[in-house]
C-alpha cells in the first residue's frame, strides 16, 4: 500500500483526535481490516470449539442420568489448552500488528503487511511481555481500580516500542512519563476506544 499524507500531528481536542484517526482507517480501511480478522481466527475458532465440545459433552452425559465423567473430557480439555497456549503465542500480534500500522500511517510511511509482521517480529518478546504483563495483574491484583491506574499509565507503551524502537522496560517508562499530567484525558481517550471496539 503506498505512502499517503501523514496524520495531521498537533495538540488535538478528543474530537479531533477521533477525527484524525477515521480519517486514517478510512484510508487504510482493507489492511486493518484484514490484520483484524486474520488474527481474530484462531480466538474465534478456539471459543467456538470451546463451547460446543463442553456443552455437547455436557449435554450427551446428562442425557444418560449418570454423574458427570471428567475423565471422558481429557481430550476436549487437552485441545482447549493447546488452542489457549497458541492464542498466547499470538498475544504480541494481536497487540502489536495494528497498532504498527497505525504508526506508521500516521508518520506517511507505506504499510505492508509483510512489514506489519517483520515489525512485530522484531518486537516479539517485548510485545509479549506487555500483554502477559497486563493480563498477569489484571489476574492477580485485587484492586481493580489500581490495575486500571497502571493499565492507563502504561498505554502508549507498544507506540513507543514501535516509533521510538524502545525495549519493554524504557517504552514503559517513557508511556508513565508521557501520561503523567495527562492521566484523566488519557483514561477518557482509552474508554473511547473501548466503546468503539468492544460495543459499537
Amino acid at each position: 500500500m503506498s505512502a499517503s499524507a501523514p496524520l495531521r500531528l498537533r495538540p488535538l481536542e478528543i474530537g479531533d483526535l477521533l477525527d484524525e484517526t477515521f480519517r486514517m482507517y478510512r484510508r487504510h480501511f482493507l489492511l486493518f481490516a484484514g490484520i483484524s480478522v486474520i488474527l481474530s481466527i484462531p480466538a474465534a475458532a478456539l471459543s467456538g470449539y470451546t463451547y460446543y465440545s463442553l456443552f455437547s459433552a455436557f449435554l450427551a452425559q446428562l442425557g444418560t442420568g449418570q454423574a458427570l465423567d471428567l475423565n471422558s473430557l481429557r481430550a476436549t480439555i487437552g485441545a482447549i489448552a493447546v488452542g489457549s497456549l497458541i492464542n498466547l503465542a499470538l498475544l504480541p500480534f494481536l497487540y502489536g500488528a495494528v497498532t504498527y500500522a497505525a504508526c506508521e500511517s500516521a508518520l506517511g510511511r507505506e504499510v505492508t503487511p509483510g512489514g506489519v509482521v517483520r515489525a512485530v517480529l522484531r518486537r516479539y518478546f517485548p510485545l509479549f511481555g506487555y500483554a502477559f504483563l497486563i493480563l498477569l495483574m489484571g489476574i492477580v491484583f485485587c484492586l481493580f481500580p489500581l490495575w486500571i491506574w497502571i493499565w492507563v499509565g502504561w498505554s502508549v507503551a507498544i507506540p513507543i516500542m514501535f516509533v521510538e524502537n524502545a525495549g519493554f522496560v524504557p517504552a514503559l517508562g517513557r508511556s508513565w512519563r508521557l501520561v503523567e499530567g495527562r492521566w484523566w484525558r488519557t483514561f477518557l481517550m482509552v474508554v473511547l476506544i473501548f466503546i468503539l471496539v468492544y460495543v459499537a
